[in-house]
């Protein structure tokens, strides 16, 4: 039975590949320093054999037996990881170090959750996996673009000098059950504040865009990522390249939801991106991978998740 380490396994991605895992019969070890992970999220996997919890920080060097590793351990909301931005961009240095000093030592096949986040403000649109980026180093969102995009080097340097096998997925815009309703990311907020009949905050004039993947479609990249074959190794976007309007997103989670609330317009926060959009066509060439659930069926699970866990 294969052993597999989950890094932030426990977070609101993590503990959808957790379960995936466990339903493909593999032995899970998942880890997590509960920052923004929490217990709710994977205490159905608990009673498991093939299941174990480690509360652990990746900013420190961790001494296992594992075949696979998936890095998954970084807070991904703005509100978490501006929070403690120093600590942010140690979880994703120190914790891709230590990890692949693990991968290096164990000749484990190993694969880095990235981020869209690395392509910044992007000049060109859609972005595919060519593009540099345009990211601000000292902004209050570098700590987690930048920390990620060095992230990127230390993977891409373990490979070619120490031909460790790596994997590295870029992750757009993911929403689905298990999002934390308080992480200030944009599906979440529309869907809680309207379940609540609270004002939608739209930030700038709800004309920036977004891609929003649901959480099933990804994990089912990643897996697919992760099995493909040693020499592909990416970068390879994970995303849904259906482009939505924050007005549009918006006005489609109200006619859902239903109830009073109304659009309530707020300044743009500094470094947000006006256009986000993944080019796939790899990831449809490399894994055979493409999305295939749409955007209101997945709100439409999502707001019963949020319904069913925040009793409203």
């Amino acid at each position: 039975m294969k052993k597999v380490l989950v890094t932030g396994g426990a977070g609101f991605l993590g503990s959808h590949l957790c379960d995936r895992l466990i339903e493909k019969k593999y032995d899970v070890l998942c880890v997590d320093n509960f920052f923004t992970g929490g217990k709710e999220n994977i205490r159905h996997l608990l009673a498991n054999p093939y299941f174990e919890l480690m509360r652990h920080d990746v900013t420190f060097p961790l001494y296992v037996e594992v075949d696979q590793i998936y890095n998954l351990a970084c807070a991904a909301s703005p509100i978490y990881y501006q929070s403690d931005p120093v600590q942010t961009t140690k979880t994703s240095v120190h914790g891709a170090i230590n990890m692949l000093g693990l991968a290096k030592r164990l000749k484990a096949r190993i694969l880095q959750a990235s981020t869209s986040e690395v392509y910044g403000d992007p000049e060109v649109h859609p972005q595919d996996e060519s593009y540099w980026g345009r990211v601000n180093p000292i902004g209050i969102r570098s700590c987690y673009d930048e920390g990620k995009r060095c992230a990127e080097t230390l993977f891409f340097d373990y490979h070619r000098q120490h031909g460790l096998e790596i994997k590295m997925a870029r992750i757009f815009n993911t929403y689905g059950p298990r999002m934390h309703p308080d992480d200030g990311r944009v599906v979440s907020n529309f869907i809680v504040q309207a379940l609540k009949g609270e004002a939608i905050t739209i930030y700038g004039d709800g004309s920036q865009t977004r891609s929003f993947c649901y959480v099933d479609d990804l994990i089912d990249g990643i897996l697919r990522l992760m099995e493909s074959p040693a020499d592909f190794v990416g970068p390879v976007n994970i995303g849904n390249p259906a482009e939505f309007s924050m007005l549009a997103l918006a006005e489609k989670v109200l006619a859902l939801v239903g109830g009073p609330s109304k659009l309530e317009y707020r300044p743009l926060p500094q470094d947000d991106p006006m256009q986000r959009q993944p080019d796939i066509t790899l990831a449809g060439r490399a894994l055979n991978w493409t999305p295939t659930v749409p955007l209101e069926d997945g709100l439409r699970e999502t707001i019963a998740y949020f319904r069913r866990t925040l009793d409203l």
